[in-house]
């Protein structure tokens, strides 16, 4: 019997249907995925997309979800379609609380749509947390690399306030037990160079001792660093290890997109579900124009099925 997986369909003006039109006749054989979105809007979706896709609409399951299904404004920020998306989430999770999916795979949402929707969550992490009250870790990558946010959606001038001592040792702690197939995992460092020894910074010192903490719960060496950041993605570094924490998200997802930009996704680790989205955004500058790469999406669903 084929693994059922809830598709939450993103922002519908993005990329995001597209996509799911465009892999089904894929995704179809290797599991048994369930739109949270009306039929109506696919077809509607399909027409923009000159009926590209009438066929494999016809073998689609879908499941009619808790918001009405907005215009389709191609390329647009909208409320309407920010509230779908929202909605379109929240039923897929619906359906792995009950069970009767055994996975999530999230399309793109975008953040300001969902704040003009009202949504306080800034994002499908941080709606993960509140709604599961555990810590849910983002981690984003693929086999070659893979990058865990310790501080993900926040403006960089919290970054630094962020990084205390009792957090960043549980963090890491929580990340060690979820991660056993990592033998070591490298945390970057916060200031440049490590801080030189605390002569252009001296949180590293706290990073240093939340390793040396996390290292002694966990009973093994499973965190390296600090390591400064500049470096520790050079070829010869990657070539040792593959599982990194970013302390901040911009320093860990600038090389993992420079990279593997199309086939890295982004996942959420210690959760009672199993969630896998795509690592890219809505790109509405391409939307409904069947220019959209379906790799990272098609790698998501590989993930929630390994």
């Amino acid at each position: 019997m084929r693994a059922k997986i809830a598709i939450s369909i993103g922002d519908v003006n993005g990329i995001g249907v597209e996509i799911a039109l465009k892999a089904h006749a894929k995704i179809n054989k290797i599991c048994q995925p369930i739109y949270c979105v009306h039929r109506e809007l696919l077809e509607r979706a399909n027409a923009l997309l000159d009926h590209a896709h009438t066929t494999t609409l016809e073998n689609m399951q879908c499941v009619e979800i808790n918001a009405p299904p907005p215009a389709l404004k191609p390329g647009q920020i909208d409320r309407a379609s920010g509230a779908y998306s929202h909605a379109s989430f929240l039923h897929a999770l619906d359906l792995a609380d009950s069970k009767e999916v055994s996975g999530v795979c999230t399309l793109p949402i975008h953040k300001k749509a969902w704040q003009l929707a009202g949504v306080c969550a800034p994002g499908h992490t941080a709606l993960l947390r509140d709604r599961y009250k555990q810590e849910a870790i983002m981690m984003l990558g693929c086999p070659s690399l893979w990058v865990a946010l310790f501080s993900d959606h926040i403006p960089l001038s919290a970054v630094s306030d962020r990084v205390q001592l009792q957090a960043l040792r549980d963090f890491l702690h929580i990340l060690g037990r979820v991660l056993p197939q990592a033998s070591q995992i490298v945390v970057l460092g916060i200031d440049p160079h490590c801080g030189d020894g605390g002569a252009i910074g001296s949180q590293d010192h706290i990073v240093q001792e939340a390793i040396t903490q996390a290292n002694m719960l966990l009973n093994t060496p499973k965190f390296l660093g600090p390591i400064p950041a500049d470096s520790a993605f050079a070829p010869h570094f990657r070539e040792k290890y593959r599982y990194f924490v970013a302390l901040y998200h911009d320093v860990g997802l600038a090389p993992l997109k420079a990279l593997y930009f199309e086939e890295s996704i982004n996942v959420s680790l210690n959760l009672p579900i199993q969630r896998a989205s795509v690592d890219h955004g809505c790109a509405f500058d391409i939307a409904y124009q069947n220019k959209a790469s379906t790799k990272s999406y098609g790698n998501a669903i590989d993930y929630l099925l390994t």
